[in-house]
């Protein structure tokens, strides 16, 4: 009997105090009251919200939709659509009224009606910056430019409203459009209540906008906050890479790879390390990161490319060519371009005329210069308007025959020398003076004076000064 004295006089004084409170304008603590009763004790709850609805309350429209909000965000429809019924009934036209009814159907699933009581919302409080936001939220998905121009509308009419600020920054990042996000996230990110993410977004808009200072600063700030954040670890990477900072960005990999919380790495994590590492001279290293980030992507055909950089770079021309031929071979057949195919090419040759004879047999040296022989070859039939294909074949040929004894890069230097004569353009005088050497040599060799002498001649009328040149005419009698 005691126990139920006790527990009834809580309940009375509970009563009388929310009774108290009704009766006067701060109710949002008896709201506040109400919504921790909800899931706890729903029929106190129920109770306590009956009270507090008597006398003048039952026609406050704001204490009616603050408290169908409570039950909304307790997943109680039902009840919350009861209070939007008694808020209708004070008055159907006020904008929170509509802003309410709209949030029910977004609970309900139907986006739609949801975004025309918002338009409702708006027509009838212009200045209802929830409806407007709430409008955005819903389309930032589905039609993003109508979320836009949306918010767009709401800063018209209030420039300084930060949280469309926010909504906008949020809606650019989504659709990668980082010049218009790194502007709207400008507008608020050195007020207090910008969160990490958005420093984070924020610092890879400008990443992407290619200011690269602009984002080291943003990502400094964020490791300032957070020294073990994965992202801006990676950004301060990526960013100090690409300002060509190697030491700063080789301690932000370091950080980034060893120390930072929950990083999930990707290929391009792997492939921005190989960079740089590449860009150091590391090239064994930069060889293991390209072949980490291909284990993780292999569909990134260009990664193949820059793994026979690396490898060639260290001298290792067999992994090289077959990283390229990977590469060209992973192309779909009309970006087989001979461009594309001229890379291989010079490989091949650059195998065969290796200087290390401990590298590389005899015979492996000819099987090298053929096939860059075939490939420029190809080249060279592709792109007959070109000089290089010929010329490099001359060049292979000659690499074929040191001595110059069977002039096998006589008749690639030859039409190389007539081609670039009719251009006439003094950027290819070098080229067109490692022909007429060659013919020079040849003829010399050969016996054959008086030709040897008119290709020196024809390069001193290039290059008065060459010494080579003047040699061998001081040196045929």
């Amino acid at each position: 009997m005691k126990r139920i004295l006790i527990l009834f006089i809580s309940v009375f004084i509970a009563v009388v105090s929310l009774q108290a409170q009704s009766e006067g304008t701060d109710w949002q603590a008896s709201v506040e009251h109400v919504k921790g009763l909800i899931q706890k004790n729903p029929a106190q709850a129920i109770t306590e919200t009956e009270q507090l609805l008597k006398g003048k309350n039952k026609k406050n429209a704001e204490l009616l939709t603050a408290i169908a909000h409570v039950y909304l965000d307790a997943g109680k429809v039902p009840e919350a659509e009861v209070y939007l019924t008694l808020a209708k009934k004070v008055n159907p036209r006020l904008a929170i009224v509509s802003v309410l009814e709209g949030d029910i159907d977004i609970a309900k699933k139907e986006a739609g009606a949801a975004c025309q009581l918002y338009e409702q919302a708006i027509y009838f409080d212009p200045s209802c910056e929830e409806a407007y936001l709430k409008f955005a939220e819903v389309y930032k998905g589905a039609s993003p430019q109508l979320a836009i121009e949306k918010l767009v509308q709401l800063k018209k009419r209030n420039p300084s409203c930060t949280l469309a600020d926010k909504k906008l920054a949020e809606i650019y990042y989504l659709n990668n459009r980082f010049d218009e996000a790194g502007e709207a996230y400008a507008r608020f990110i050195n007020l207090s209540g910008a969160t990490e993410e958005e420093l984070m977004k924020y610092a890879f808009a400008l990443f992407m906008n290619h200011q690269f200072d602009q984002s080291l600063e943003i990502v400094n700030k964020g490791l300032q906050r957070n020294n073990h954040h994965a992202g801006f670890c990676r950004l301060a990477m990526y960013n100090y890479t690409d300002l060509k900072r190697y030491d700063e960005a080789r301690k932000a990999a370091e950080a980034f790879f060893h120390t930072s919380d929950k990083a999930a790495f990707s290929y391009l994590d792997y492939a921005y390390y190989g960079h740089l590492l590449s860009a150091m001279k590391n090239d064994d290293e930069a060889v293991a990161e390209y072949k980490k980030a291909l284990a993780l992507d292999a569909s990134k055909i260009d990664l193949w490319r820059d793994l026979s950089n690396a490898d060639e770079n260290a001298g290792r021309y067999a992994e090289a060519i077959n990283a390229y031929q990977h590469y060209y071979t992973s192309l779909l057949t009309e970006q087989q371009t001979p461009d594309l195919l001229f890379p291989l090419g010079k490989l091949y040759y650059e195998q065969g005329t290796q200087s290390d004879s401990l590298l590389i047999t005899a015979a492996d040296r000819k099987v090298a210069l053929a096939s860059a022989d075939s490939i420029f070859e190809q080249i060279a039939r592709a792109v007959p308007d070109s000089y290089l294909g010929n010329f490099w074949r001359a060049r292979t040929c000659s690499a074929l025959d040191p001595e110059t004894v069977q002039g096998l890069a006589k008749p690639y230097y030859e039409t190389v020398a007539a081609l670039l004569a009719h251009k006439n353009d003094p950027r290819y005088n070098a080229a067109v003076i490692e022909c007429y050497s060659y013919l020079g040599y040849y003829y010399l060799l050969a016996g054959k004076l008086p030709q040897s002498k008119e290709f020196w001649n024809k390069i001193l009328a290039i290059d008065p000064a060459n010494a080579t040149a003047q040699r061998a005419l001081s040196g045929i009698k």
